[in-house]
């Protein structure tokens, strides 16, 4: 080893953190307990060769570039070359003054907290786990209680950052509301239509497309004052052909007149002069020859239209039965399924049923369906329902693989449910069969056995009034360590559990 190379610390005397507050103690601090360099509390002492006393993480601080001079030791006015040198290699972990700090008294410096201890307890169960510190929010600097930070960072965080819920961009909170005001994700709301959760990029093509939207005639120009909906437009187009024609009629004569009223010479740049309103007629003449044959034309389409409209409604009809008789088929066809779903549960049902009391559980996959119960994605199982007799009680067992209240990570839990059967009407109540639990040993030498009589006024045995019964058994029934290794009660990941109702009395 190098010659240069620092000793290590052992990792019991190291530390992260300086001295303990002062204020934690419930009496008066002793000089011999403060450390030289953060006059606070010492944590885990070490003592220098000169005597004086440090907190382990101060002096590794201390000397982390090397030996330095002891400042306390020059303060004091005893300084001494060899002695009053800080240097790790020399140093030495204080126990005796350690044990004298743990055991003083100590309170929760934090208001509201009523604890009280010793150092050592405050140190190792309540340091920086007190639901009353106050820690500084690293987003907007507010002083918050350790127990409601997730809250504050959540919900009340004037500075936290938030994504836009609909465009997914992030935003400091205080902003989040202006942006909604120009998010082009922003779900609107028509008010013609109701339609909701238009995007705000896609409003005004929606609103141009909007069946509901009302806007002005295209003939508005020439005198019609009809507003009405988009999807309606074709419509009103085909019932007012007349009126526009009317209305056409009369712009025509408005300029007929307009043309005719105009008798001064006009200058035809190129030309020379011209005579308007000797033109004027001819043009007039041909615009309302024109407006006749369009309006024969409209004629002969209104009355095609008018059979097509006829056609349509017969069509419609024809649609509607269709669509009818299509429901009802769909109706019946799911009747069908739900009755073979029905078939299908009862077949399997069927399949592992017995009728004598006795029933054997094969639960195989084991560690999977352990991890699922440890993850908590599958705690409990229930086994398929087996029966005292044909027209007898209705049972079943119920499984914890990770074990259930004082059994929780610890034991398998295993307990029996009465359930609801089609003869209960004839059964005697409160069920009091003697039930009795076992875990088969594969090797046939020692299965793990419980057994009990039911307590009769417990609503777990009365006549069951939904499909099952609150369940009742053994939540200490095996110790997980059973199983571990290679166990005789599991092999190829599989274990069986036997269920035997005693069925004297029936």
């Amino acid at each position: 080893m190098s010659a240069m190379a620092r000793p290590s610390l052992p990792s019991s005397l190291d530390s992260t953190l300086p001295g303990i507050s002062r204020e934690v103690l419930s009496v008066s601090m002793e000089p011999k307990y403060q450390c030289q360099q953060c006059k606070d509390i010492l944590r885990k002492p070490f003592q220098a060769q000169c005597g004086h006393r440090f907190c382990v993480f101060c002096f590794k601080q201390l000397t982390s570039s090397g030996p330095i001079p002891c400042e306390a030791c020059r303060a004091e006015g005893i300084f001494e070359e060899a002695m009053s040198m800080l240097n790790i290699a020399v140093a030495f972990p204080d126990n005796a003054a350690r044990r004298e700090i743990d055991s003083l008294p100590a309170k929760c410096r934090n208001d509201g907290c009523s604890w009280s201890g010793t150092l050592k307890e405050y140190e190792g169960q309540h340091e920086g786990r007190c639901d009353f510190e106050r820690v500084k929010c690293e987003a907007c600097q507010a002083l918050i209680l350790v127990s409601e930070k997730d809250r504050h960072n959540e919900r009340e965080c004037e500075a936290r950052t938030l994504n836009c819920k609909y465009c997914k961009v992030a935003f400091n909170f205080k902003e989040i509301k202006a942006h909604d005001e120009i998010c082009q994700k922003f779900p609107m709301q028509c008010k013609d239509c109701g339609k909701k959760k238009i995007p705000r990029e896609k409003f005004q093509e929606h609103i141009k497309s909007c069946a509901k939207s009302k806007s002005a005639c295209q003939f508005s120009e020439i005198g019609c004052r009809a507003v009405v909906d988009n999807g309606k437009q074709q419509e009103h187009e085909q019932t007012s052909v007349m009126e526009h024609l009317r209305l056409m009629l009369a712009a025509l004569s408005s300029m007929r007149r307009r043309a005719e009223g105009a008798g001064e010479w006009q200058e035809d740049s190129g030309l020379g002069l011209y005579r308007g309103p000797e033109d004027a007629p001819p043009k007039v003449t041909a615009l309302e020859n024109i407006v006749c044959v369009l309006n024969r034309e409209v004629e002969r389409s209104a009355l095609t239209m008018e059979a097509l409209s006829r056609q349509h409604r017969l069509d419609q009809e024809k649609i509607e039965n269709l669509a009818n008789k299509v429901r009802q088929l769909e109706r019946t066809l799911t009747m069908r399924d739900l009755q073979l779903a029905d078939s299908e549960q009862s077949l399997r049902e069927l399949q592992f049923c017995t009728f004598d009391g006795v029933f054997i559980w094969k639960i195989a996959d084991f560690s999977r369906r352990r991890q699922d119960a440890v993850g908590g994605r599958a705690p409990a199982m229930f086994s398929p329902a087996f029966y005292s007799s044909k027209y007898g009680y209705k049972m079943c067992l119920r499984l914890y693989l990770n074990g259930d209240g004082t059994g929780r990570g610890t034991h398998l839990s295993l307990f029996f449910v009465v359930m609801r059967g089609k003869y209960d009407a004839l059964l005697k109540w409160p069920f009091s069969q003697k039930v009795t639990l076992m875990l088969l040993d594969q090797n046939n030498r020692e299965h793990i056995i419980d057994a009990f009589r039911p307590d009769v006024s417990s609503t777990s045995f009365q006549r069951p009034i939904s499909e099952m019964n609150i369940a009742s058994g053994c939540p200490l029934f095996c110790p997980l360590a059973k199983l571990a290794g290679k166990s005789s009660y599991l092999r190829d990941d599989t274990i069986f559990i036997k269920a035997i109702v005693d069925l004297t009395g029936l």
